[in-house]
């Protein structure tokens, strides 16, 4: 039995997607629902029962329901916009060290999600190597409180018992619910059908050019297929970049959109918001040496690729994971 917690959000139901796939059906989904249409992920996929995350993690003390080989952890506060610290340390620190204690108490197999957040502005490397970790200066909370976990479970020596996947610009199906967290991608598409353009931020750097600002992209079904490596491959673990390891401009994202939709480019450059001025990453680009070093070396799918794949069987069908 595999555990999926944030398994009705947008990475964790594309792993419950993929292992359906695989002939994996005995899975367990833990989320919280809530209000928004962040149920219609669950739909058309198979497991065997969804449990709240609340009663989840008050069960580990309890006894839990089920047996479990595998806890995928994707449950998380992903808003990088975040302001309630406290929140977060309660629902991404806290959370992660009882699953983690939890499960090397049980000899489960415990992968989690860390974060290319946890980088900071680049400054210091894009390398996951768990000697560096305590040099990295995240740019926000969220970032912050998955760097906490990180450096945590390096202080209580468990690193080598459990995988952390840090993952970069995730985008594809199933992300719909996530308002101002949507990739870019989605944004952009919902802009183009609306208007015909897309608006993107002009650069306060100028070692860049407006659009020229550099982003590691990754479409969601590679970054699936990457984490379902690590639980198959039960003997590799630690830190784990998730990412293309190849740093693309926002212009090529959007030119691959536009391309995809066959419509002329035309983008509107805007002024950046002054409170994400000092926050905002002008590069990112995964080191991805290690994870091949490790055997995962999966082929992926180039930026156009991926792009023309969820714009043309998906967003244009308005179509979810697990639903024909």
């Amino acid at each position: 039995m595999i555990a999926v917690t944030g398994g009705a959000g947008f990475i964790g139901s594309a792993i419950i997607w993929r292992l359906n796939t695989l002939g994996e059906n005995n899975i367990v989904v833990v989320d919280e629902l809530g209000q928004d249409d962040k149920w219609k992920n669950l739909v058309g996929l198979k497991y065997v029962d969804f449990i709240n995350k609340n009663d989840f993690i008050a069960s580990l003390d309890k006894g839990l329901k089920y047996s479990f080989d595998a806890i995928i952890h994707m449950g998380a506060n992903s808003s990088t916009t975040e302001k309630d610290a406290d929140h977060l340390i309660k629902n991404n620190y806290e959370y992660t060290k009882k699953l983690a204690q939890f499960s090397i108490a049980n000899k489960v197999r415990f992968i989690y999600a860390s974060s290319g957040a946890t980088y900071g502005d680049g400054s210091r490397g894009f390398d996951d190597d768990e000697s560096g970790l305590s040099k990295l200066q995240p740019l926000n909370m969220y970032g912050y409180s998955k760097h906490m976990f990180d450096l945590w479970a390096i202080k209580q020596n468990i690193m080598h018992c459990i995988v952390g996947l840090k993952y970069f610009n995730v985008y594809g199906p199933n992300e719909y619910h996530k308002g101002d967290m949507r990739s870019v991608v989605h944004k952009a598409f919902e802009q183009i059908q609306q208007e015909g353009f897309v608006r993107l931020f002009k650069s306060k750097n100028p070692n860049y050019k407006d659009g020229e600002q550099k982003r590691d992209f990754i479409y969601v079904k590679d970054a699936v297929d990457m984490t379902l490596w690590f639980l198959k491959n039960k003997d590799k673990n630690g830190l784990f970049n998730i990412g293309s390891g190849k740093a693309r401009t926002w212009n090529d994202l959007v030119t691959a959109l536009f391309n995809a939709l066959d419509k002329p480019v035309n983008i509107n450059y805007i002024e950046m918001p002054k409170h994400l001025e000092h926050k905002y990453q002008y590069f990112t680009e995964a080191r991805m040496d290690k994870i091949k070093k490790a055997g995962c070396t999966k082929a992926l799918q180039t930026l156009e690729e991926g792009v023309t794949d969820y714009v043309k069987n998906y967003l244009l069908k308005e179509k979810y994971f697990g639903v024909n």
